[in-house]
C-alpha cells in the first residue's frame, strides 16, 4: 500500500485553505509542496509565504519540494516555514552531501530529487544520507505533463540500489500518476505516489486519494 502525497500545484489557488482543509480530510500522508523560481526550471510556482500559509492549515506533514537554484540558502527558512520533508535536486547542489546533513541538522527528513535524465548511480555515493529518493516521472516545471513510460524501469533499478546498500531510503515519485499507471509503479517498487492534476481535476478528489491508497501488490 503506498503512501500519497497529492500536489498542491493542481490546486486552486483562490481557494487554498479549502483545498487544503479536503487534504486533511483525505487517506493522503503528506501534502506535496513545488517550490519553482523560474531559473532551475521554467515556471515559478510559490515560495515560503505560501508555504507557510498551507501549513497554517495543514494536518498532514509537508514535503516540500525545492526545484530552486542554490536550495542550501533557504533551508532553514523553509523548515522554519513548516517543512516535514525537504528535497532538493542533484542537479542544483554542488555540495549535495553537505546539504544533506545541513537538512538533517534541521531535524527534518532529507530528500533527493532526480530528473528524467540523470542517473541514478548519481547517488551511489549518498545513499546513506538519504530519507527519500523523488524520481521525476516528467520534466520538472509544470503540472499537466505526460508520464516518461522509462520511469518503471528507473524505479526497479533504484529499488535494486536501495537493497544493495542497506539504504532505507523510500523512493517517490513524481509526475503524471494517475490510475493508469499507479498499480505497475508500486509494483515496481515506488513507496510514494506524488499527484497533482489526477487528484485536483477528479470529480470527486477524496474518492481518488482513497483509490490511489488502496492498491496493494
Amino acid at each position: 500500500m503506498p503512501q500519497i502525497a497529492p500536489s498542491i500545484l493542481a490546486a486552486d489557488f483562490a481557494n487554498l485553505q479549502k483545498e487544503v482543509e479536503m487534504l486533511n480530510a483525505s487517506a493522503a500522508d503528506y501534502i506535496h509542496v513545488d517550490v519553482m523560481d523560474g531559473i532551475f526550471v521554467p515556471n515559478i510556482s510559490f515560495g515560503l509565504p505560501v508555504t507557510e500559509a498551507i501549513h497554517r492549515h495543514a494536518t498532514k506533514p509537508l514535503d516540500v519540494h525545492l526545484m530552486i537554484v542554490n536550495p542550501e540558502l533557504y533551508l532553514e527558512d523553509f523548515v522554519n516555514a513548516g517543512a516535514a520533508v525537504l528535497t532538493v535536486h542533484v542537479e542544483a547542489c554542488t555540495h549535495l552531501h553537505r546539504t544533506l546533513q545541513e537538512i538533517k541538522r534541521l531535524g527534518v527528513k532529507a530528500g533527493v530529487a532526480i530528473n528524467p535524465h540523470s542517473p541514478i548511480e548519481l547517488l551511489s555515493e549518498i545513499l546513506e544520507e538519504i530519507d527519500l529518493v523523488c524520481l521525476m516521472s516528467v520534466n520538472p516545471g509544470f503540472g499537466g505533463q505526460k508520464f516518461i513510460e522509462h520511469t518503471y524501469s528507473k524505479v526497479a533499478n533504484l529499488k535494486k540500489l536501495l537493497l544493495q546498500t542497506g539504504s532505507n531510503a523510500l523512493i517517490e515519485v513524481d509526475g503524471g500518476v494517475s490510475d493508469q499507471n499507479a498499480r505497475r509503479l508500486v509494483e515496481a517498487g515506488a513507496d510514494i505516489l506524488v499527484a497533482g492534476s489526477f487528484v485536483f481535476g477528479a470529480s470527486d478528489p477524496l474518492a481518488t486519494i482513497a483509490s490511489l491508497k488502496s492498491i496493494s501488490v
